[in-house]
């Protein structure tokens, strides 16, 4: 059973480092949430540990941390950021899906393709036709709101050359403001369910959490997975992914699942409980507002 907090102070003391969400957490894809922020910068300053921003942003950790600067996120409130794009670029570039790829994003998105300067010998990779494809490279929908089987047409040829589908962020959906979009990870599971063969790298998946690590390491912190708290507002992402690692969680109700579990400043513990249970995983513990 999960343990319902006030506030990350109520047990912050006993981590020696934060994997913190950002979308649904710490911003909303417009503004930052202060109260949010504040909880950051508050236990940096304690000097309780690290923060390390984890999120299933399908680009490079600078591209994410110029993002936050343009929305507000004061820079005091991390140490660092790994994204589920640099996972996913690692292995683009040792050639996981071939050189000859077929894109699918946004115009915003193209920086995924910046060189990598860790790997040796990087795989020549080339934005090509679908019909020249080696593989498919997804950062996301063209248009966020239209339904993902736009795409089916094409996942059925991809599905029929034997294409593998690098999902750069495994996220299904994400609010912005008011407004809820697709993400890559919709396409990737269209792709897998009509069987075609998709590659993950973000959030619930191991990669990413190996490069949160190595982040904090290169911060000069060596910590048993005991003193390490995932934070985040996606059950089917933060949460599974941080059970999976055998990783402490913090579920944030008031995010993706605020009508469900009829969160406003706290989640009502009756549907909280029955919401879990839905979806069969067990946070250490929930709040609903990062604060």
């Amino acid at each position: 059973m999960t343990e319902i907090i006030t506030a990350l102070s109520d047990i912050s003391d006993r981590y020696d480092a934060l994997f913190v969400d950002l979308w649904g957490c710490i911003h909303d894809g417009i503004q930052p949430f202060e109260s949010a922020v504040a909880a950051m910068q508050s236990y940096r300053q304690a000097g309780h540990g690290k923060v390390i921003f984890v999120t299933n942003a399908p680009r490079h950790r600078e591209s994410v941390s110029r993002q936050l600067d343009k929305i507000g996120v004061a820079r005091d409130s991390y140490d660092d950021i790994a994204t589920s794009g640099d996972s996913a670029r690692f292995a683009m570039f040792n050639g996981a899906v071939g050189e000859k790829v077929y894109f699918i994003g946004q115009p915003h998105d193209l920086n995924f393709f910046d060189p990598l300067k860790i790997v040796e010998n990087p795989t020549d990779i080339q934005r090509v036709d679908l019909q020249q494809a080696e593989g498919i490279v997804c950062c996301g929908p063209e248009n966020p709101l239209a339904d993902p089987d736009v795409y089916r047409s094409d996942f059925l040829y991809a599905k029929q050359k034997g294409l593998k589908l690098l999902c750069a962020n495994p996220d299904i959906v994400v609010d912005r403001g008011e407004t809820r979009e697709w993400c890559a990870g919709a396409l990737a599971k269209l792709y897998t369910e009509m069987g075609g063969e998709s590659l993950y790298f973000g959030k619930p998946h191991p990669p990413i959490y190996d490069l949160a690590r190595r982040r904090l390491f290169a911060l000069g912190v060596s910590t048993p997975d005991s003193r390490i708290l995932c934070i985040g507002d996606g059950v089917l992402t933060d949460i599974r992914g941080a059970l999976g690692e055998d990783l402490d969680s913090l579920f944030i109700s008031g995010g993706l699942a605020a009508q469900e579990t009829a969160t406003h400043d706290h989640p009502d513990p009756d549907l909280l409980s029955a919401y879990l249970q839905k979806e069969m995983v067990s946070p250490s513990y929930t709040i609903g507002k990062l604060r």
